[in-house]
């Protein structure tokens, strides 16, 4: 009896395995280049919402302390009976401001 020969040949299955592997590491490969560029791109972004929030934080701290010693000056230089009038106008759920002590000038007068 004769055995069994396959139409082709077992050799012919290993060079297409062989070229489908190859096929399989080149897509990996530009999945792998695709998600690089992605994970740059993003970090990219993120990186410059980083600075601009920065900024954004160093300029409300300047404005928030610029305004702080507007309301010390203010306090100080109001009379008790513009401070009284302005707490009498604050909700009661806000917390009424502290009277500030008013200082005195040289020579003991009040400023």
């Amino acid at each position: 009896m004769m055995a069994f020969q396959p139409p082709f040949s077992p050799s012919l299955f290993r060079k297409r395995d062989n070229a489908s592997g190859a096929s399989v590491v080149a897509i990996d490969n530009k999945i792998e280049q695709a998600m690089d560029l992605v994970k740059n791109h993003l970090m990219y972004a993120v990186r410059e919402e980083v600075e601009i929030l920065k900024e954004q934080i160093r300029e409300l701290v300047e404005k928030n302390s610029q305004l702080e010693r507007e309301n010390t000056l203010l306090k100080t230089l109001a009379s008790p009976e513009q401070l009284e009038k302005f707490q009498s106008r604050l909700s009661p759920e806000e917390p009424a401001p502290e009277t500030p002590e008013t200082p005195e000038a040289p020579g003991g007068s009040a400023v």
